[in-house]
């Protein structure tokens, strides 16, 4: 069996073996890491709530990755330890990023549109290649299902990220920022929630 089909091509949940998935992943840590700095700067340069959420979510990926890459072969107990403690993570920044947009709501300050729309754009750029890199190994144990799920997140809030650039141009106020912030904190929730299920069932059908 080849070193880039693994477990995809037996029909069993991949577990991450194979040395092409490994150096797919270090692509993607760079991509997101490099983006997650573009991000930040962006997002205090133009005063977007939505920006900053992103950029959070990209150093969030960036961090899963790394621990996914720590924990490829290891029992299959460790490594759905490894993706309940990326779903944990998950939730945590979920509420960090709905509580400054609360926040943000109340202190308002128009953000700068053209910013937004712009880095938004590339942060779709970015994530849509991550996604081309990971889309084969979409299904596996919870380890590898996380992967996924971040890269596949993070360009759907790309696609609003640039909406909200938009809306805040079109509308000459800060919600549409706003309402985006709430949608991304909302798909850090429901990623948590489907690694934390998974690693719990994972963990409870190795307990000796």
């Amino acid at each position: 069996m080849s070193d880039n089909c693994g477990n995809i091509c037996s029909g069993t949940d991949f577990e991450g073996i194979s040395a092409t998935y490994r150096k797919t992943l270090w692509v993607v840590v760079f991509i997101n890491f490099t983006m997650f700095l573009v991000e930040s700067v962006a997002g205090f340069i133009a005063d977007s709530t939505a920006l900053k959420a992103d950029a959070l979510d990209f150093l969030g990926d960036t961090a899963t990755y790394l621990i996914t890459l720590l924990v490829i072969g290891k029992p299959l107990r460790t490594r759905a330890k490894a993706a309940l403690l990326k779903g944990v993570s998950l939730g945590g920044m979920a509420v960090f990023v709905l509580g400054y947009t609360i926040y943000k709501s109340v202190v308002v300050g128009q953000p700068e549109p053209l910013t937004i729309g712009l880095i938004g754009f590339i942060a779709f750029l970015a994530n849509m290649a991550s996604v081309l890199l990971l889309l084969k190994y979409r299904d596996g144990d919870s380890n590898i299902k996380s992967v996924w799920l971040c890269s596949r997140n993070d360009a759907i809030a790309n696609i609003a990220v640039i909406i909200a650039g938009v809306g805040v141009f079109l509308t000459g106020n800060i919600w549409p920022d706003i309402l985006v912030a709430f949608f991304i904190a909302g798909l850090f929730l429901h990623s948590s929630i489907k690694i934390t299920v998974q690693a719990l069932s994972e963990m409870k059908n190795t307990r000796v």
